[in-house]
């Protein structure tokens, strides 16, 4: 039997955002969110009609949930600020009880021995903000900018550790691409519009921090999904490739290395989808590389060459390069539809050391849902071993990427309590802790006690549950 060894500082802890957990959604002074909007607007588009005003009550009881968090054994745990709660009308004057929360929670972490990782936007739109168009428009972009210039200001004395988006390329797929989120568009040029400009708020937001005399670390979290060829032939190859350009190297080069790649500037020139820019972006890109990277990490992303033409009457899509390819005998987390593939992450690790200069990483989510746990209790606990497997299972090949020289300083896995999950809200748990909706109750799992003991450790044997 093998023991997983870590460093004695590795981060072990857990991911959430405002949105997922606080509830409270429209109380105190919190001004609505896209998310709020939608839910108004068209309830059923949510799962059992469950909306983000009923998500996890962190905000009313984020002082017992840090300490279930010191009793997993977190030393570190990532959240994020809700800019419709710290500034209602996006600009102008900051709510006072959101600055008493966030202060109070993020001490709450820190005199618990938890280092706070505090992400600006996760999502989370100020509907106000939406109404101006949103990524669409550089106006928000400014906007965004002086909301996190706040943050620094109120927050960055307690703060070491910041991260300016959580997975951007989500709202770009979902809400401007296949009408998964909202505002519900699928118009590629605008997709790539409010990922340029999302960018364009990233970099401007990391250079405020530069600029503000903190002494601490600003990066950004992105999904990470590597794309695997089903075959070795230059075709599938090149399917491949445009995956990865267009899922992964839209953000990760731009924010580790400080510009956009020339494959994917010219291919959004010959499809004349490219952003509109004004002189100085360049710099502005070039000036916002991160000092650290948060890699979320679920599932692979396999293609192959298209077997069919496209049809050029209907909305262009990532797909006209490449098609979905499943990859037989695979293993799946049949709730969710996703693949697991534990060596995905392995692969992300080597990627980063060899191609973006070995960035300080760490893995800032990564998890299982599974619909229905209630089915798992045993004596009032759910017995969530095959947790404990994808967890120790993907923890086996950060270590072997670390033994070979990746900088990954830690693993958070989605998530503390079991939370909210935008549209799909309950469907799925992914918590070290259950909750009970109605009671709130919370009930640490097994895999709550497993990552416990791993943390006490700095690590595990292979075999153990």
């Amino acid at each position: 039997m093998s023991f997983y060894k870590f460093p004695n500082d590795f981060w072990w802890g857990s991911a959430s955002s405002a949105a997922q957990s606080e509830g409270a959604s429209l109380a105190e002074g919190k001004a609505p969110t896209i998310w709020d909007h939608w839910f108004e607007q068209q309830p059923w588009r949510f799962f059992d009609g469950v909306g983000p005003a009923d998500t996890s009550t962190f905000y009313q009881n984020y002082k017992s949930d840090i300490q279930l968090m010191k009793q997993l054994g977190h030393n570190s745990f990532r959240t994020s600020i809700s800019w419709a709660r710290l500034i209602p009308d996006g600009v102008g004057a900051v709510n006072p009880k959101a600055v008493e929360f966030y202060t109070n929670m993020i001490q709450e972490l820190k005199n618990a021995g938890i280092e706070p990782f505090i992400c600006l936007f996760h999502f989370d739109m100020p509907l106000v903000m939406q109404e101006k168009g949103g990524w669409e428009n550089r106006e928000v972009v400014d906007a965004y900018v002086e909301y996190t210039k706040t943050c620094f200001d109120l927050f960055g004395k307690d703060v070491r550790y910041w991260f300016t988006f959580n997975e951007p390329i989500v709202p770009v797929e979902q809400g401007y691409l296949y009408d998964a989120h909202y505002p519900n568009v699928v118009d590629f040029k605008r997709a790539v519009q409010v990922a340029y400009h999302t960018m364009l708020a990233h970099a401007k937001a990391v250079s405020a921090y530069h600029h503000s005399h903190e002494h601490g670390q600003i990066g950004i979290v992105l999904n990470l999904t590597p794309s695997y060829p089903r075959s070795s032939h230059p075709s599938d190859e090149k399917a491949a490739r445009m995956a990865d350009l267009l899922f992964n190297r839209s953000f990760l080069d731009p924010a580790v290395l400080g510009q956009y790649p020339q494959e994917l500037v010219q291919l959004m020139a010959d499809y004349n989808v490219a952003p509109k820019t004004e002189p100085g972006d360049s710099e502005l890109l070039r000036l916002g590389k991160v000092d650290m990277l948060g890699v979320n990490y679920y599932q692979p992303r396999r293609v192959k060459a298209r077997l069919n033409a496209i049809n050029p009457d209907g909305p262009m899509l990532p797909e006209w390069f490449f098609e979905p390819y499943e990859m037989p005998v695979r293993k799946m987390n049949r709730y969710r539809g996703w693949e697991i593939y534990e060596k995905g992450v392995y692969d992300i690790l080597l990627n980063l050391k060899e191609n973006y200069g070995n960035i300080p990483c760490y893995i800032s989510e990564n998890g299982m849902g599974v619909e229905d746990e209630q089915r798992f209790i045993v004596n009032g606990q759910v017995q969530d071993d095959y947790r404990i497997e994808f967890i120790r299972n993907h923890l086996i090949w950060v270590n072997k990427a670390m033994t070979e020289g990746a900088n990954c300083r830690g693993y958070h896995l989605w998530t503390f309590i079991d939370c909210w999950s935008w549209a799909n809200a309950y469907k799925n748990r992914y918590g070290f802790v259950a909750l009970d909706l109605k009671t709130q109750q919370r009930t640490i799992k097994k895999s709550g006690n497993w990552i416990a003991q791993v943390a006490r450790d700095n690590g595990f044997d292979s075999g153990d549950n």
